[in-house]
């Protein structure tokens, strides 16, 4: 096993990119840590009523039992931060955090740097079920549980049609995903075109556009558990991943079974895609562009890839989701954001380097 490792460790260690490296993908975790808890304080003090740090570390510290004296924040600040900010910096780092790391984890399964987490077609089974429930009037509580349940089924369909496919199976899973996909995306524009246009399509439409607009902590006690299910086997996978991407034939050699190594990199990808668009709705290009910007800093090294991905992921969204809520009086859907702010910024990526 310490020799298979060591063969990994020389495998990544002999990428060009990885010896210009100013930084270790140590040294990138801990600073991208440390932005992290820095941007989560200072989304907590952002917002219609301002909350000074001096009264957010006030509440904070009351929350915890640390601080007895009499309250130096109002009501108003109190509620807007636990009830209002504090359950969607959470949801926004939650969802980020996985978006990514599934991002970066269907890319090294799938050997391409164009996976993303809707390739297997997650987001559009959580789309057509959130839509079903929405026109059929059922709560958030349900549209969230419909999203994610027909997400997962959805998935498991691309995964039963793919055995049948002749051929390559990593093609004929992708093709799969494609063909699943366009199937769901027409029965959720079949919904919309049935659907009551003055209440439950827009109701659906602002749903697909993505948007962490009322999040609570119920959805954040939801989502967190299948998040944790998903990423700690990818944390446990990450050098295995890395073996995988020299070859089935080399994998095989150093004592790893690709197949299965594959199989639980995309099914747990596939966990945290349907956990995240379940409560956020769709958010793009997060999955996408991410991991190239981690790649840059950290290298193809999934040990440091992954965790970066996460601590990336989490600190995109977060930044994005305060920019949707402070910069306009109506906020613009955080999907939209995204397209917005990621879509030139992969064009520079791939326009300045190669994407391998």
């Amino acid at each position: 096993m310490n020799e298979t490792r060591e063969k990994v460790l020389l495998h990544t260690a002999t990428i060009p990119d990885r010896e210009k490296r100013l930084l270790s993908g140590r040294t990138v975790l801990v600073i991208l840590f440390a932005a992290l808890v820095t941007a989560v304080l200072i989304s907590f003090c952002l917002g219609r009523y301002p909350v000074g740090l001096n009264e957010l570390q006030g509440i904070l510290r009351y929350w915890l039992g640390l601080y007895h004296g009499k309250p130096f924040w109002t009501q108003t600040q109190a509620i807007a931060v636990w009830n209002v900010r504090m359950p969607r910096v959470l949801l926004s780092v939650l969802v980020g955090a996985a978006l990514a790391s599934a991002g970066a984890a269907f890319q090294g399964a799938f050997q391409n740097p164009m996976a993303s987490p809707d390739i297997l077609g997650a987001s559009a089974g959580a789309g057509f079920g959130a839509a079903l429930a929405i026109f059929f009037g059922f709560g958030t509580a349900m549209v969230t549980a419909s999203a994610f349940f027909v997400s997962m089924i959805t998935v498991g369909l691309v995964f039963f049609i793919s055995r049948f496919v002749k051929g390559e199976k990593i093609i004929g899973l992708i093709l799969s995903g494609i063909m699943i996909s366009s199937l769901f995306q027409a029965g959720t524009s079949f919904i919309k075109l049935a659907a009551d246009p003055g209440n439950k399509l827009p109701a659906i439409t602002y749903w697909l556009m993505g948007s962490l607009v009322g999040a609570t902590r119920s959805e954040v006690g939801f989502v967190i558990w299948p998040i944790l299910l998903g990423f700690i086997p990818l944390m446990i996978l990450r050098w295995r991943i890395n073996v995988v991407t020299m070859g089935d034939d080399a994998a095989r050699t150093m004592g790893v079974d690709p197949g299965r190594v594959r199989f639980a990199s995309i099914a747990s990808a596939t966990l945290l895609t349907a956990a995240s668009v379940s409560v956020s709705g769709m958010i793009g290009w997060v999955g996408l562009v991410v991991p190239h910007m981690m790649r840059r800093l950290v290298g193809s090294d999934h040990r440091y890839l992954i965790p970066a991905s996460a601590l990336g992921g989490g600190l995109f969204l977060l930044v994005v989701d305060d920019l949707s809520r402070v910069l306009w009086l109506n906020e613009i859907p955080i999907g939209i954001m995204t397209a917005f702010i990621g879509a030139p910024f992969f064009l520079m990526l791939i326009t300045r380097r190669n994407l391998t």
